[in-house]
């Protein structure tokens, strides 16, 4: 009997017992989606995560004062900054903040090609009402300065930036994202401009509506209000610990190391650092919180994985019981294939071929609803359509194999059957 002769009888029998492979596939079929979905969903949330948080590109890094602790909700917590040189470090110039003065300076004295802008944290629950009208306690305050769009990923949709005069007088004027601009005045730009809104009861002129730049987890970046630095520091965040953060923007990136370097020596200084003590300030590259968020991910990635592993396991062991349930119940038509002249291989092939052609389908299933519901969550995120190829070519040799392995076992015993007392079996 030929491969193909046994092929075709192989999958004559999965398609004529529809019930119990319907079952089978289904088992497997969970299996493969839980493990493509997770993995679908987590490579969109990747994406969505490089775009928000590489608005700067690979040529831009920040300088804060203590180290970024990344959440899975995209929010960027600081923790203090362990040292892991030799150096010694005064305890006066350890735990300071980056404050106001050293910010300037440092934009003030840094002579090398760069964009540089200055940011200070608002608040994370104002109340934006015009007329009868107000947003919910959500909209972010953002204190920054002229450069602050463009080193944060945001593009003026209509309007003009924050002015050098706008940022040392600290006057009451914003630049609203486009949710706040669509809710109070609608999808035209130019609407809001040289409008009076109230933040928090305090009349702000709008002088700028910026481009929508969209959502990460379900945290839009457009619900928010830009001010300068100084007006800030004046009415949303008076807190003395809080700190100043300094973004450096390079025209290529092949100066970014050197001006890393420019910067490290032009901001120690200032620091009032002495030259045996450590760094009390911290550099990141613009792609190294991406990094770690992609490290984050990557620990459930590979739970994703665990879990799938451990379903197909449940699959593997269900597809099993029912070949051998089907060798039972087929032992005369096993005895009559040998009776007339087939070979144990022939036999052997057939449950193989059985086993596999089920576990090859739930795969399938498995695969189109896994691309679905990951695809589902990137709709969420906004994001591209994602298509996770690794994971779908692992999931066809996963099933592969379980089927192979489950199959092994009812094949071997099928082929074994005495064909006269299986002919007698009843």
């Amino acid at each position: 009997m030929k491969i193909n002769d046994v092929f075709s009888l192989a999958f004559n029998t999965v398609k004529a017992n529809k019930l119990r492979t319907g079952i089978t596939v289904a088992i497997i079929a969970f299996g493969i989606m839980a493990l493509v979905g997770i993995n679908t969903a987590i490579d969109a949330m990747k994406q969505k995560f490089t775009e928000s948080f590489s608005a700067m590109g690979a040529n831009g890094f920040i300088i804060h004062y203590k180290e970024y602790q990344v959440h899975m909700g995209g929010r960027r917590d600081e923790v203090t900054q362990e040292k892991k040189g030799q150096r010694k470090q005064k305890k006066s110039n350890v735990g300071k903040p980056i404050t106001k003065q050293q910010a300037e300076e440092f934009k003030e004295m840094a002579d090398f090609p760069a964009k540089i802008g200055l940011s200070f944290p608002g608040s994370n629950d104002a109340v934006i009402s015009l007329g009868n009208k107000k947003t919910t306690p959500t909209v972010r305050i953002y204190g920054g300065d002229e450069n602050y769009p463009e080193l944060n990923g945001y593009t003026i949709a209509a309007g003009r930036d924050l002015s050098t005069l706008d940022i040392k007088s600290g006057r009451n004027v914003c630049i609203i994202g486009s949710d706040i601009a669509n809710k109070f005045f609608g999808s035209n730009p130019e609407k809001p401009i040289e409008k009076i809104i109230k933040v928090n009861n305090i009349p702000y002129r709008i002088i700028g509506v910026l481009d929508s730049k969209g959502s990460t987890f379900g945290r839009s970046w457009d619900n928010m209000m830009l001010t300068s630095y100084n007006n800030v520091r004046q009415f949303f965040n008076s807190n003395s610990n809080a700190s100043f953060t300094i973004a450096v923007k390079v025209k290529d990136v092949k100066f970014l190391d050197n001006a890393i370097g420019e910067s490290e020596g032009i901001f120690r200084p200032i620091r009032k650092l002495a030259t045996t003590e450590d760094d009390n300030f911290v550099i990141d590259k613009s792609d190294s919180i991406v990094e770690m968020l992609m490290r984050n991910l990557n620990f459930i990635t590979w739970s994703a994985f665990i879990i799938g592993l451990i379903t197909l396991f449940g699959a593997a062991v269900g597809l099993m019981n029912i070949m051998l349930v089907s060798v039972t119940e087929r032992t005369k038509e096993i005895g009559l294939v040998k009776a007339i002249g087939g070979r144990q291989k022939n036999v052997r092939r057939q449950f193989l071929f059985e086993s596999i052609i089920i576990s090859l389908l739930g795969a399938v299933f498995g695969i189109i609803l896994g691309v679905i519901v990951g695809n589902g969550f990137s709709l969420v995120l906004n994001t591209g359509f994602v298509m996770p190829y690794f994971w779908l070519f692992s999931g066809i040799i996963i099933c592969f194999l379980v089927g192979l392995l489950a199959g092994l076992y009812p094949a071997y015993k099928a082929s074994r059957l005495n064909p006269i007392e299986a002919l007698r079996y009843e």
